[in-house]
């Protein structure tokens, strides 16, 4: 019996051929292309697939090892992609924005273009909005921090850098509806100083108010300096003023003050000399309109004085809200004897009834 022979590595190996294109037999070429593109899709889809087995053949023998071939999957390019186009849809949210969205942007970026036509409105309406818009500040103005403050804070003169036409109409609205007090009163460096806010302000302001303000009583036993009617308040540009308040916080001549007051009849000359300079230097006031603490009398040397400065211009009187003395039924015993002294005598001799 012959022995048997062991069949060698390479011939037991043997190398697949690979079909070849046969020129006359198109079929064989069209099935090899149509498992090329099969395969080149399967590989495509599985690129998640980090290794795969080497399943081609291999001219290395029988105890040849079979190692993985990593398959390093290609990097995704993107593409740019426009505004107006949305990629396709698929199972997680896009994060790029959908047709609808583009078009409320646009919308709001068109509303943002257009602006108001403020100018188009009629002037009522205009003047409207400017009182609104000025109601934070105080309704007199003064050199005072606190003013400062708010219109800083506010930032509602800020109005006035919008166009020349609204710069015009806001600052005479602004002036002609708010008082403007001709000496401080705020205690400080601005009581004693010798430029009080109407002479800071430029003469195209000062034109535009309406009301002024004179406050009688801080600093009674030793008036500043710069309470003075000097050119310098500007008081002739003050064309369009009719109406003089003036408050009187205290009444040197009350016997509680005695001993503290500078002279007897002092501050009552000093303050009638304020009133008689402002009434001269403002032709234009036709209304004055007294105010005052309620410690202050109407029959008292303060009042008195000020009124024979009054009915000397021939000003109407008024009277503020704060003393009541406008009220029928709120005079004192004492207001009542003057004012009937004043309507039979005159002012002359309405001191002796006193």
């Amino acid at each position: 019996m012959a022995p048997r022979t062991k069949p060698s590595a390479s011939s037991s190996t043997k190398a697949t051929p690979s079909p070849k294109r046969d020129k006359m037999n198109p079929t064989v070429s069209a099935s090899t292309s149509g498992s090329t593109i099969a395969s080149s899709s399967t590989l495509s889809s599985s690129l998640n697939t980090a290794v795969a087995p080497d399943t081609r053949p291999s001219n290395r023998g029988a105890n040849a090892i079979s190692l993985p071939i990593l398959i390093k999957p290609r990097a995704m390019v993107g593409t740019p992609i426009s505004g107006s186009t949305t990629p396709a849809s698929s199972a997680y949210p896009s994060a790029y924005p959908s047709d609808a969205e583009d078009i409320v942007a646009t919308s709001r970026k068109s509303s943002r273009q257009s602006p108001f036509p403020f100018l188009s409105l009629p002037s009522e309406l205009r003047t409207k909005i400017y009182d609104l818009i000025f109601l934070p500040v105080p309704s007199v103005l003064d050199l005072d921090p606190t003013t400062f403050s708010i219109i800083h804070r506010t930032k509602v003169l800020s109005l006035l850098f919008v166009s020349r036409q609204i710069y015009h109409e806001a600052s005479h609205r602004f002036f002609s509806t708010h008082t403007v007090r001709i000496f401080p009163i705020h205690p400080g460096r601005y009581f004693k100083t010798k430029k009080p806010l109407l002479a800071r302000l430029p003469s195209h302001y000062r034109s535009s108010i309406s009301t002024l303000e004179l406050r009688l009583g801080p600093g009674w036993n030793n008036p500043p300096r710069g309470w003075i009617v000097s050119p310098i308040l500007g008081l002739e540009n003050c064309i369009n003023v009719k109406v003089l308040k003036i408050f009187v916080e205290c009444d040197p001549s009350d016997a509680i003050f005695q001993g503290f007051r500078a002279g007897d009849g002092f501050y009552e000359g000093f303050c009638k000399d304020l009133l008689e300079g402002i009434l001269h230097e403002v032709k234009g006031i036709e209304k004055v309109e007294f105010d005052a603490w309620s410690s202050v009398k109407r029959s008292g040397d303060m009042m008195v004085g000020l009124r024979e400065v009054v009915d000397g211009h021939k000003k109407v009187v008024g009277w503020g809200p704060e003393r009541g003395w406008a009220v029928s039924g709120a005079t004192d015993p004492g207001d009542r004897i003057w004012l009937d002294a004043v309507l039979v005598h005159g002012m002359g001799r309405a001191r002796a009834y006193m």
